[in-house]
């Protein structure tokens, strides 16, 4: 069977809201990330025989297949072709998923593999919103099927992330302290500079925007809840953000022939479907069906990325794995890093592969909750030193 290598990982900046990356065209975010990706290959760009991104929301700059504008608008050679998914939030995990793929099968030797999203321009659910002026009032909407298994209640994150702090009894204040946590890991990577080699710059933004300095358990407590009655606030869910990140994969013979260096080997690929009400716990079954495909015990695992779209969904994912905290989101999550939505998933595989790279671990996993009630699971081994 042949493998599939991570050559190279790179990511913009995490910029917030309106901030420092709000105004730059989606399809030039994700130019600049796969511009430094194939310079830092050091390689033939025409080599690359599939670009495989993940967004969320394709409508306006985001439309039009925005993995194909991507690597037109760096520059880069016409004859590469480009395809865009959407898995939602794991959109772009789900990019890697396909991108090793081909390459296991033998169908390829080397693919990009990334995401972006610029919800600043593009607003959260703004396809979910676009069929209205149709008469479509929802996705779900009018769909006799839909209605048959799940009836008119809400498809929504927020009745999800409400639904699993009930399910496993998680207090305002344990998600709190835990979501401060995040900020702290956060600053201190930032200051650390654990970030200064996965991180190219954008046009002076050289640091994720996320993180809050002066954020205080005294000033989450004063939040008001997102749904009346309700335990979680805007302090405890993933910030609205804009962002790209870029991985190429190649095979053993892409990386003989082009003198690539092998910093990981993807172990493990797999994902899972749950209730798409409840929506977010799916990376809990995903987990354990990773975990029984591969033999693999949760303590195997160096460092664990798990996405912080709510802090009910990463406590309520520890307590049923068992997982160590202190290597679970050890640099900080989405509460303090930001959620670019379809970049998100690659993102955290440039982070999860740094990580292991600076701490000299040896195996890292990564999950996140995904709409549809599914999550996905990849598991990396690092091979550089």
């Amino acid at each position: 069977m042949s493998e599939a290598y991570i050559v190279g990982a790179v990511r913009t900046p995490v910029g917030r809201r309106n901030g420092g990356l709000a105004r730059t065209h989606p399809a030039d975010l994700g130019a600049h990330v796969l511009r430094e990706l194939m310079d830092g290959a050091d390689t033939d760009p025409s080599a690359v025989e599939d670009v495989i991104f993940g967004c969320v929301d394709t409508i306006g700059p985001q439309a039009g297949d925005i993995a194909r504008t991507c690597w037109l608008a760096a520059g880069l050679p016409e004859e590469v072709p480009g395809v865009t998914i959407d898995r939602q939030c794991g959109s772009s995990q789900q990019a890697l998923h396909f991108a090793a793929q081909a390459v296991l099968s033998g169908t390829n030797d080397l693919v990009v593999a990334g995401g972006v999203q610029n919800m600043s321009m593009i607003p959260i659910s703004s396809a979910m919103l676009a069929g209205r002026p149709l008469g479509h009032e929802t996705p779900f909407a009018g769909s006799k099927g839909w209605i048959e298994r799940y009836g008119r209640q809400e498809v929504s994150q927020f009745t999800g992330a409400e639904r699993i702090a009930a399910q496993w009894d998680l207090s305002r204040e344990e998600m709190e302290r835990y979501a401060y946590e995040s900020h702290r890991r956060a600053l201190h990577a930032i200051d650390a500079g654990y970030f200064r080699r996965e991180i190219v710059p954008w046009n002076g933004v050289a640091d994720d925007e996320g993180p809050r300095r002066d954020t205080t358990l005294g000033k989450m407590a004063a939040l008001k809840p997102l749904v009346e009655g309700g335990r979680l606030t805007a302090a405890l869910a993933s910030q609205i953000s804009d962002g790209a990140a870029a991985l190429l994969i190649a095979s053993p013979r892409a990386v003989r022939e082009h003198g690539l260096t092998p910093r990981a080997r993807v172990h493990h690929l797999s994902a899972r479907g749950a209730d798409p009400i409840t929506m977010l716990d799916a990376p809990i079954p995903a987990t354990v069906h990773a975990l029984g495909m591969t033999g693999m015990s949760i303590d195997d695992f160096d460092t664990v990325e798990i996405n912080e779209a709510f802090a009910s969904v990463v406590l309520a994912w520890l307590k049923e794995t068992g997982a160590d905290p202190a290597r679970v989101n050890p640099n900080g999550g989405a509460i303090a890093l930001g959620h670019p939505l379809g970049a998100t998933g690659a993102v955290l595989t440039v982070k999860l592969l740094h990580e292991l790279e600076r701490s000299g671990g040896r195996y890292g996993l990564q999950t996140m909750c995904e709409g549809g009630g599914q999550a996905n699971v990849t598991i990396i081994e690092r091979l550089s030193p």
